[in-house]
């Protein structure tokens, strides 16, 4: 019998210079995110011959790609140097592909890790995960472009009441959550949620709103396989079916969701000027009223009227109802179908069909379906976009001449009699009652017809020098020779306006993460084949030796909160943690040994929790929604800082994360036996 046990992992090579320089390359590319460069982004100077440049450069002009180069326009200076300084960005995004580059270099790494870090092992398929991610995505914020019908119902639910409106808000984030996943509720809620408290009159502070919708976000993310990259990493490492996944996940999180709203409303954010009694909403003018909503997603669209800024898009949404209805369709059609196929797939004991072979063709079918709604509007949304995008032009000509007459002195003495021009003349005589009647010279032709409007000077930023400018520009323009850039530029342009609902969509998928997570994928494959990752794993069966149930699934839910600081985003902590206990079970198996049914699955659930809840832990960085939750706020004039993070999540998540696992545990003993589990292969 002791012939057939595998062999126990190999760690003979964590002693050699590569498996060191692995290690420290992974820990300092996961701390460089959390410290350096979400805090101070930066750039890397690299120095080019100028004449290289200068030859790159003209070849791009002479191959038309760039427009032709005006050298005398180049600041004094420039051309006496020798060197070109070009700048190589490091962002959250770029620093792990620069790190497995790095490897790849001085060969710690190669086509093993690579190969297994892009198609897979051990049943982590990371091509699958990021396929089905992209598409499902399109879908989910197709939704969202589509028209803000469920949030502009629940707002008008809510009404006045602020604890009755906080309560319709968390209850539907939730539910969103729940269905499309924590990156569409950041990329439309988040925007939402900062006009609404633009809107209200009382609200102080945005903390209590904006904290709240990013922590029940990441919460109901949990529940689904299909809302999470990480579920999907979590649910393809351990072959779990999503139905049972689903089934052995929803109570933790729905008493977790269900005991924070008190804590919050009451506890964290018990402030009145945070969330008021009563919400004193702003009104729009009777004139906006009339208006008809302005579509978000059309260029330009309402520039050039007077509308109150972002207000409106609460108040009086545009809202395409037939549109967001078909989004809506297939993504329930979508999810149903995953479900099915993986239940029924996995339940014949055969390996789950791949999700991507499901929400691929789902996310060309709603392509399809914004392309015809664009295409049959297009004259409508053709002529919005050209109204809004020439009176956006004209006013930044107009304030260009302004301020080039405010500093020329001749210009701002025509100015000046031009608006004198402008003020009727009546003069009176103080030393009589009466007016002094203006002579036949002044009344012109003697008939009461004045001809002082026809000398009154024009003002330089009149309607007539701005179309004048205007025409200069544009032909001016029209005799520029054609470029690849200027076509792209033109290209670029027409897509916008004629499938606006479809390049919006494609504007925010997330395709940032694809090399970030084939990046990360990679450099844990390295710390798995130098080593490290099965030291860590002895490390993990010595703490359940000494804590059972309880701690499998306290320290895996710890691991994955704090981990997700540290280890590149949550998505790089599953991968990481997920490979650890894959690696314990081969200890466990090479020792004879197995590990109980209870405590391996409250280690993988207590791994879900945490890798999920940690996404609104302690660093903005713990996932890319966090990042991307934080431009929004910053665009919208809302300022989120590390120390505030921090400090407004602490409870948040000792709350979560205590309700959650303790649920767990009562579920793992009731559902749950001491019988032995081995992973099938």
């Amino acid at each position: 019998m002791n012939d057939q046990r595998p062999p126990p992992p190999d760690i003979s090579q964590i002693s050699g210079w590569r498996s060191i320089i692995t290690l420290v390359v992974f820990v300092v590319t996961s701390n460089f995110e959390l410290d350096v460069i979400v805090s101070f982004p930066f750039h890397i100077p690299i120095p080019v011959p100028r004449i290289l440049w200068e030859a790159f450069l003209g070849a791009l002009s002479k191959l038309r790609i760039i427009p032709p180069r005006h050298h005398a326009t180049r600041p004094e200076g420039e051309a006496q140097g020798h060197w070109v300084k070009l700048h190589l960005s490091i962002s959250t995004i770029t620093a792990p592909v620069y790190a497995c580059l790095f490897l790849l270099a001085i060969l710690a790494i190669g086509r093993t890790e690579v190969y297994d870090g892009t198609i897979g092992s051990d049943n982590i398929e990371p091509y699958d995960v990021m396929i089905f991610f992209i598409t499902l995505a399109y879908i989910a914020i197709s939704i969202d472009a589509s028209g803000k019908f469920l949030a502009f119902k629940v707002l008008q639910k809510g009404g006045a009441k602020g604890h009755r409106l906080f309560l319709y808000l968390y209850c539907f984030f939730f539910t969103l959550g729940t269905a499309i996943g924590n990156d569409p509720i950041v990329l439309s809620g988040t925007a939402f949620l900062a006009y609404m408290i633009r809107a209200s009159s009382n609200i102080e502070s945005a903390r209590a709103w904006v904290f709240s919708q990013f922590a029940i976000a990441n919460i109901s993310s949990a529940i689904l396989v299909s809302s999470n990259p990480t579920n999907l990493v979590l649910a393809g490492a351990f072959q779990i079916k999503f139905i049972d996944y689903t089934a052995n996940i929803i109570v933790p999180v729905l008493f977790t969701a269900a005991l924070l709203f008190p804590c919050l409303l009451y506890l964290v954010f018990r402030n009145e000027k945070l969330v008021p009694h009563v919400i004193d909403m702003h009104t729009l003018p009777d004139g906006e009223k009339e208006m008809d909503a302005v579509n978000p997603n059309i260029p330009h669209a309402g520039a050039g009227e007077d509308r109150s800024p972002g207000i409106g898009e609460i108040l009086n949404p545009y809202l395409d109802r037939r549109h967001a209805s078909i989004s809506v369709g297939i993504m329930a059609a979508t999810l149903i179908t995953v479900l099915v196929i993986n239940a029924v797939t996995a339940g014949g004991g055969g390996h789950p069909t791949p999700v991507m072979y499901v929400t691929a063709p789902a996310a060309v079918l709603c392509f399809c379906a914004d392309l015809f709604f664009g295409w049959r509007h297009r004259h409508t949304t053709r002529a919005i976009a050209e109204k809004g995008r020439a009176a956006e032009e004209r006013a930044a000509i107009e304030q260009e001449l302004r301020e080039s007459a405010s500093s020329s002195p001749l210009s701002a003495a025509t100015t000046a009699n031009a608006a004198a021009a402008d003020t009727p003349t009546t003069t009176l005589d103080h030393s009589s009652s009466e007016t002094t009647p203006p002579s036949a010279d002044a009344r012109g032709d003697g008939t009461g017809a004045g001809t002082m409007s026809e000398k009154k000077p024009s003002l330089p930023w009149d309607a007539d020098a701005v179309t004048r400018e205007l025409e200069r520009r544009r032909k001016q323009e029209a005799e520029q020779p054609k470029t690849l850039v200027s076509l792209a530029r033109n290209a670029y342009t027409w897509w916008r306006e004629t499938f606006p609902a479809a390049s919006i969509v494609m504007s925010r998928l997330p395709f940032e993460l694809v090399p970030f997570a084939f990046a990360m994928f990679i450099l844990v494959q390295g710390l798995v084949t130098r080593g490290w990752v099965p030291v860590f794993a002895y490390g993990w069966d010595a703490w359940i030796k000494r804590t059972g149930v309880v701690g499998a699934i306290g320290g895996m839910g710890f691991l994955g909160v704090v981990l997700s600081n540290f280890t590149g985003t949550n998505i790089g902590t599953t991968i990481l943690l997920c490979r650890i206990m894959q690696s314990w079970q081969q200890i466990l198996a090479s020792g004879g040994r197995a590990a109980t049914d209870r405590s391996f699955w409250g280690a993988v659930y207590g791994m879900a929790l945490g890798v999920n809840y940690g996404a609104f832990s302690s660093a903005l960085c713990a996932s890319l929604a966090g990042l991307l939750w934080r431009d929004i706020l910053l665009s919208k004039g809302v300022v989120v800082r590390r120390l505030e993070f921090l400090r407004v999540n602490a409870p948040i998540i000792a709350i979560a994360t205590a309700v959650g696992c303790a649920v767990l545990v009562g579920e793992i003993y009731i559902m749950r036996t001491e019988a032995p589990f081995v992973l099938l292969s």
